[in-house]
C-alpha cells in the first residue's frame, strides 16, 4: 500500500500560505521561501513521487500566488528538484549540519536563478530583501526536517492515520 499524496500537497498549500503572511516590514527581508524548502524535502525523501514535474506545478501555483512573471519559479524549482532528485542519495546520508549546508546552497542557486531571470527582464534588485531568504532556510532547516519527518513517518505506516 502506498501512502497518499494528498496531505503533501496540503504541507505545500499551508507552506505557500505561510509566504503570503504578511510579516513587520523589519522581518520582511528574512522570510524564509517556505514552498522552496518543503519542495527540496519532499523530492529528497520521495524522489520518486515528487520530482521535476511536481515542482514545476508547484513554481506555477507559487508564480501566480506572487504575481510574479509566469514560469520564474516554476524554472527554479524544478532545477531545485532535478538537482535533489540526482543527488538524493548522497544527500540522504549527510549528518544534518551537511545537509543543512547543502540547502544553503541549493537556496542560493535559486536564488541566483531568479535574480537572473529578474535581470533578463530589469526587475533585478539585490540586498537583504534577495539573499535574507536564503540565510533564513538554512537556519530554519533542521527545526522544518524534525517536522516534515514526523510526517513523514506517519505517512509510510501501513496503519497511517491520513488514509
Amino acid at each position: 500500500m502506498r501512502a497518499p499524496r494528498w496531505p503533501v500537497w496540503l504541507l505545500l498549500l499551508l507552506a505557500l500560505a505561510a509566504e503570503l503572511l504578511p510579516l513587520p516590514v523589519a522581518m520582511q527581508p528574512l522570510r524564509p521561501a517556505w514552498t522552496t524548502m518543503v519542495v527540496i524535502y519532499w523530492a529528497l525523501m520521495w524522489p520518486g513521487r515528487f520530482g521535476v514535474f511536481s515542482a514545476f506545478l508547484v513554481g506555477l501555483c507559487v508564480d501566480v500566488a506572487h504575481g510574479s512573471l509566469l514560469g520564474q519559479h516554476a524554472l527554479s524549482l524544478s532545477l531545485l528538484a532535478y538537482l535533489v532528485v540526482r543527488l538524493h542519495l548522497q544527500l540522504r546520508v549527510f549528518p544534518l549540519w551537511q545537509l543543512t549546508l547543502s540547502v544553503f546552497a541549493l537556496m542560493f542557486i535559486e536564488a541566483f536563478v531568479l535574480l537572473w531571470i529578474d535581470g533578463a527582464t530589469g526587475r533585478a534588485e539585490f540586498g537583504p530583501g534577495r539573499w535574507g531568504p536564503v540565510v533564513a532556510a538554512a537556519l530554519l532547516w533542521p527545526a522544518l526536517m524534525a517536522a516534515m519527518d514526523r510526517v513523514r513517518e506517519r505517512l509510510e505506516r501501513r496503519d497511517s492515520s491520513f488514509a
